[in-house]
């Protein structure tokens, strides 16, 4: 091919194939739906997604393609999504308002032909999925700077829904405001993580002595940003310009790396993947006895059970415990050295959910 018109010929050529191809793809996604509807078979199997993208991986870098893992990924994503959407179409619950953090994410694993249900709190995300009102959810559970999301925890401990995937998302934080100058500034509106995760930008520019008052989202910060004009949001460049404050200051958060976890949750129960994480709940009957919670994690040292998250909760309820124990650990429900584990805990563990590893 030597001129440019060349190209583009061979281009619209292969765009043909490729719309041919998914048709062909999207036919057989069909029979697959009614194949699960039959069988009552849950839609969305992240791990089977997994085992396609690794798939893809090894024979793009075995032709030396120019796609990356990452390309892969997201080119797949949403002919996953466009499939997953034509066997059943479901709604995603997510904490909004449009344009959060929680909708990004949720987005980028549902894609944009899902119908979405944007939620004012996490526990509205929950008995939405309890109700029956939207198949998925989509929450936060924990920021590498900041610490878990207790709200999360604590719905978990007491809901039916289980976790059947989890994400993490790069978090880059704007200051927006339609203030003329920052010191016109009387207050700031955010997420209460938000603040966590910007401390040092607000020292620096002497907004730690201004009002701050924490809301449901950092999307909902620029909607009210968005009608005070003495206010600014700490938000997402996306939710900014969705509602339309002006960008002051971008990338504010205190950590180049910052990241935050999400967990998708529904109502079924994953296969296994053999790159799996289980999260328990734990409530130790005997937890005020010298070493209670020593003993119990033994049992996984002597499974050869890496544990990736241990948190510890105050009881919110009455049964005499103290504390409970969120545990994050590799590996599925269905193994046995993890059933062996749970058949010894009967009364003291809650399975919440096993899951495809999510990656960093």
């Amino acid at each position: 091919m030597e001129t440019l018109e060349a190209c583009r010929e061979a281009i619209d050529l292969l765009d043909n194939e490729m719309l041919r191809l998914l048709n062909s793809r999207m036919e057989v996604v069909r029979r697959v739906g009614e194949i699960k509807h039959e069988t009552k078979g849950a839609i969305y199997r992240p791990e089977r997604e997994r085992e396609i993208i690794e798939r893809l991986t090894r024979l793009s870098d075995a032709d030396k393609g120019a796609l990356t893992k990452e390309a892969i990924e997201a080119i797949f994503l949403e002919i996953f999504a466009v499939a997953r959407n034509l066997e059943l179409p479901e709604k995603v619950a997510y904490l909004g308002p449009e344009g959060s953090f929680t909708h990004q994410a949720a987005e980028s694993r549902f894609g944009a032909m899902s119908e979405y249900l944007s939620l004012g709190s996490i526990e509205s995300v929950f008995k939405t999925l309890e109700a029956g009102r939207a198949k998925f959810g989509v929450v936060p559970i924990e920021n590498s700077r900041d610490g878990v999301v207790g709200e999360t925890l604590d719905l978990l401990g007491k809901s039916s829904v289980k976790i059947v995937a989890e994400l993490y998302m790069p978090i880059h934080m704007a200051f927006a405001t339609k203030a003329e100058k920052i010191h016109d500034i009387q207050r700031v509106y955010s997420k209460d993580k938000g603040f966590g995760q910007c401390r040092e930008f607000l020292l620096e520019h002497g907004l730690d002595r201004v009002e701050h008052i924490p809301v449901e989202s950092t999307a909902k910060a620029a909607v009210l940003a968005a009608k005070d004009p003495h206010s600014a949001a700490i938000c997402s460049h996306i939710a900014a310009k969705l509602y339309g404050v002006p960008t002051l200051f971008e990338n504010i958060q205190d950590s180049i790396n910052n990241a935050t976890r999400f967990f998708i949750l529904s109502n079924f129960k994953n296969g296994s993947s053999g790159e799996d994480k289980t999260s328990i709940l734990v409530r130790l009957k005997d937890a005020q006895e010298p070493g209670a919670l020593f003993h119990f994690l033994e049992d996984f040292n002597k499974a050869n059970i890496n544990l990736s998250k241990i948190e510890s909760r105050p009881a919110r309820d009455n049964d005499g415990f103290m504390y409970w124990f969120f545990i994050d650990f590799f590996g599925h429900i269905d193994e046995k050295r993890v059933q062996r584990i749970m058949t010894k805990h009967p009364n003291e563990v809650t399975w919440l959910g096993s899951y495809v590893k999510g990656e960093l």
